[in-house]
């Protein structure tokens, strides 16, 4: 074993959470060494966000070239090019990942290659050679989570294997109604593919509020993917042609690639045989995210709670500054938007109707239907807009919760995040302007509503 190698700040995981918070420890003076076992970015840059929205766009390109002639254009869908969509895709990961080394080693960050493993005691081990920090940050973020009995390969894949699956499937069977299984049956649908979705409990996006659940899978039956929810699948066989799947009821069913996508688990077995408290396998924390070992944080998927990229940012962001000694505002749950990149996509911030409910005991809500708003009729796009706040129907309480379903709806829930972070009335966003025609218009017309004066609405 070589000699000890200390730092200020030592980073085990080179994903979001963890180049964030390099990032920002070299911003404030800190010697910084990241280390990681596969590439700077991590599963968000590699086999998660960045390569799934592409592919998601690139399936958009193939419903709008399919749809040309609605809208007056001559154009006709050949097929899809599944090498160049790769290409495509890669294309953008490689800019990204360019620009992120660059950036991490103008930053006072020293990046090593190589399998970590904690050891205790604020020290890391690196095939060999030990690191030690003044401060640990646990980073090792999560894998995709297996169906016990089901083994992956061949035709079961997980989401790592289906980012690069050389060819569009004739069918597919999706187990599991999260993100990652409506993200997949989405574009594999735009594709050309015929697909299922298996969801073991009642509805789709359970931690979306039971509306957009609702709305989500409307749209997905009209675009022609079967849903069914409440149907649990232990069982899957496989031979060189299909796959077969059994449900705990009704028939079986075959398809040409079954998705595992029940989810992400963090990666902290190791962490917790170093002694690490765990809680179902998720790291425990106290309010700055420190462990029980002295010195030692933990921030992004290991951390229970919304599996996000821009979560993770916020984590690594926090811990920096923590360690730094400054005294940064903490990462409020609430607060961090959501967003399913879909057709149609959905986006939210904030409470669920239940949980509000639940908190605050009486709630009003309201429903803009996207049917009246201009750029959602260009765009051919349906769903809605439900606002959440606290209190009666005739009072004026704060917004606690945004749930939006429609096309491109993701690009204003910045807005969306401000009024429930700011707890901000309807009555005092009503009056700001929303061009038109845009889609935000929505979010502005049920302001006025919940403020007791609809415009392009029924009182």
């Amino acid at each position: 074993m070589t000699a000890v190698q200390h730092s200020d700040v030592l980073i085990l995981g080179g994903g979001p959470a963890g180049y964030a918070c390099a990032l920002r420890a070299g911003q404030r003076g800190l010697s910084a060494v990241l280390i990681e076992a596969d590439e700077l970015g991590g599963t968000c840059l590699h086999r998660g966000c960045i390569p799934t929205k592409a592919l998601l766009h690139a399936a958009e390109v193939a419903d709008i070239s399919r749809a040309a002639g609605t809208f007056g254009i001559r154009a006709r869908f050949d097929g899809v090019d599944m090498a160049a969509v790769h290409a495509y895709k890669e294309s953008v990961v490689t800019r990204l990942y360019t620009g992120l080394a660059g950036l991490v080693a103008s930053r006072n960050v020293t990046v090593v290659r190589g399998a970590g493993r904690y050891l205790g005691r604020r020290a890391v081990d690196v095939e060999g050679t030990v690191y030690t920090g003044g401060a640990v940050v646990l980073a090792t973020g999560s894998s995709p989570r297996r169906i016990p009995g089901i083994s992956i390969g061949g035709r079961i894949v997980t989401s790592d294997e289906a980012l690069a699956l050389p060819y569009v499937p004739e069918t597919a069977i999706v187990l599991g109604g999260g993100v990652i299984g409506v993200e997949f049956a989405s574009l594999w649908t735009s594709l050309g593919s015929s697909v299922t979705i298996l969801e073991s409990l009642p509805r789709l996006l359970p931690g979306e509020d039971p509306w957009t659940s609702a709305t989500l899978e409307r749209a997905l039956r009209r675009r022609g993917i079967t849903v069914n929810t409440g149907i649990t699948v232990t069982e899957a066989s496989q031979t060189k042609d299909t796959v077969t799947v059994t449900p705990d009821r009704g028939e079986a069913l075959n398809a040409d690639v079954v998705l595992v996508a029940v989810g992400r688990e963090p990666r902290s077995r190791a962490l917790a045989d170093a002694g690490i408290t765990v809680d179902r396998g998720f790291v425990c924390v106290d309010e700055r995210l420190a462990t029980n070992h002295e010195g030692v944080y933990a921030v992004g998927d290991l951390v229970a709670g919304p599996q996000l990229a821009h979560r993770g940012f916020a984590h690594g962001i926090f811990v920096a500054e923590v360690i730094a000694q400054r005294d940064p505002v903490p990462v409020v749950e609430q607060f961090i938007p959501r967003i399913t990149y879909s057709q149609p996509e959905v986006a939210s911030v904030g409470l669920t109707e239940p949980a509000a409910r639940e908190r605050y005991g009486d709630v009003t809500t309201t429903v803009y239907d996207l049917g009246g708003n201009g750029k959602s009729q260009i765009l051919r796009s349906s769903g809605g807009v439900k606002v959440i706040r606290r209190g009666p129907a005739h009072g004026d309480g704060p917004v606690v919760g945004i749930h939006c379903v429609g096309e491109r709806i993701s690009e204003f829930i910045g807005e969306a995040q401000v009024i429930v972070g700011w707890e901000a009335l309807p009555a005092e966003v009503g009056p700001f302007l929303h061009a038109h025609p845009t889609q935000s218009e929505a979010l502005g017309e049920a302001m006025f509503a919940l403020s007791g004066s609809p415009l392009h609405g029924h009182s």
